[in-house]
């Protein structure tokens, strides 16, 4: 298909119309806004046969062309996923509304009042692959936040998308609110991702959630803010003394329940002191599991038959299945030193009874989410209670983690006078 004038007509009028409906969304008021999420919440019920009928045509459509099975899983939608995805519009529904909140004030010596009130970000597009799911979490929170929102999802998920946006657009009409403020791009093509990424007189912010070529592309071409939903890759790191029945639970939980997700361990550290007594037990349990050890010398001789010998390729890897990296280190320096050179600033975690390691390690680690004695699969705008989240931001400016309702506004200043001026 070759991509046309038209085309890109096509999408201008698109960001025009969003335009058009972020200026409505910002004075709607919070019981508009949460009748749509309570109506979503009904939609999803009454046309769960036809979502779930629409999610099956994509899923066999991608298992014929060879779609990886960690891309089909995030794929695959089910009764239950779909009662998530209503429980997380009823808890978007019940949290309070931060449009129009002023956050902070205080007075000048001139009488001036100066305060600093939350605002939405406008016009956001959504630009992600196979996770359908997405497409509602990217609407709730948008429309919460009082911003329109263009969603661009992949193509292996479009039938999916077409029956969860009309339902979304549906929900906002019977709210009274614009059905402009959720639009989905209906193509293919990722010509129109180029297109949108020019559209800045239009969108206000751009949020690209998926694999490390996605990402980058439109990093690279976008010509307006982006906040990043990078790789993850996260680390989980033994410390001396631990309590080894409990990391061992806490690494199982977090490599092996979802291993194709963003928050899944990819890399265990493990201490010197604790190697010999923790190694063999992870090798029994993951092992047993189905994951293979990319292990380092150190670690090869205790992970049993399923581990490998390290290759420099292994660290800094998201390898989005049943495998883990394993290295053993000399103390906390040298885990905060790896880190600092392959993580991706997602999420890191320490497993230690030392609370001042604990301390300087949730001080030291650079993620979007640090824990100690805690899964990684906490980062997680659920998890964390956000109700939802539209991404997880990996890089620092305006957002840092699970971004949720409160992430898709901004703050304003707003200045309260009684006649001064400026001298």
């Amino acid at each position: 298909m070759t991509w046309t004038a038209e085309d890109t007509k096509q999408v201008e009028e698109l960001g025009l119309r969003a335009r058009a409906a972020a200026r409505r969304m910002a004075a709607a008021t919070p019981g508009a806004k949460d009748r749509f999420l309570s109506r979503v919440a009904e939609l999803l019920c009454e046309r769960e046969a036809a979502i779930l009928a629409a999610n099956a045509d994509d899923v066999a459509q991608a298992r014929a062309a060879g779609l990886d099975a960690p891309r089909l899983d995030r794929l695959t939608l089910t009764p239950a996923i779909l009662a998530e995805m209503r429980a997380a519009c009823l808890h978007v529904a019940e949290m309070s509304d931060p449009v129009g909140v002023t956050e902070r004030q205080w007075q000048r010596p001139n009488g001036l009042l100066v305060g600093r009130m939350r605002v939405p970000l406008g016009v956001i597009a959504m630009i992600y692959e196979a996770r359908p799911n997405v497409t509602v979490d990217a609407a709730i929170l948008c429309v919460k936040a009082g911003n329109a929102v263009i969603l661009r999802g992949g193509s292996e998920a479009v039938r999916s998308n077409r029956a969860l946006a009309d339902a979304l657009r549906a929900a906002l009409e019977d709210a009274g609110l614009p059905a402009d403020a959720v639009q989905l791009v209906d193509t293919t093509d990722r010509a129109a991702v180029t297109a949108l990424c020019r559209l800045d007189t239009c969108i206000d912010v751009i949020i690209p959630r998926g694999g490390e070529g996605l990402v980058r592309a439109v990093s690279e071409a976008a010509t307006m803010p982006v906040l990043k939903h990078d790789k993850g890759v996260c680390h989980l790191y033994v410390d001396a003394g631990a309590d080894l029945g409990q990391a061992l639970s806490i690494v199982e939980n977090a490599k092996t329940q979802r291993p194709g997700v963003c928050n899944a361990l990819e890399c265990l550290l493990v201490h010197r002191d604790e190697a010999a007594a923790f190694l063999p037990a992870v090798a029994a349990a993951l092992g047993g599991a189905g994951v293979e050890f990319r292990a380092c010398p150190d670690s090869l001789p205790l992970l049993g038959p399923t581990a490998r010998p390290q290759t420099p390729e292994d660290l800094g890897q998201e390898f989005h299945d049943l495998i883990l990296a394993v290295r053993v280190v000399d103390d906390m320096d040298a885990a905060l030193e790896h880190i600092a050179r392959y993580g991706s600033r997602h999420s890191e975690v320490i497993c230690t009874r030392d609370q001042g390691r604990a301390r300087r390690f949730l001080r030291e680690a650079d993620a979007s989410m640090v824990a100690v004695n805690a899964s990684t699969r906490f980062n997680d705008g659920g998890q964390l209670g956000l109700g939802a989240e539209i991404g997880i931001s990996t890089s620092k400016l305006h957002a840092y983690g699970p971004m949720g309702v409160n992430e898709l506004t901004t703050a304003k200043f707003v200045v309260l006078g009684e006649g001064q001026i400026r001298r």
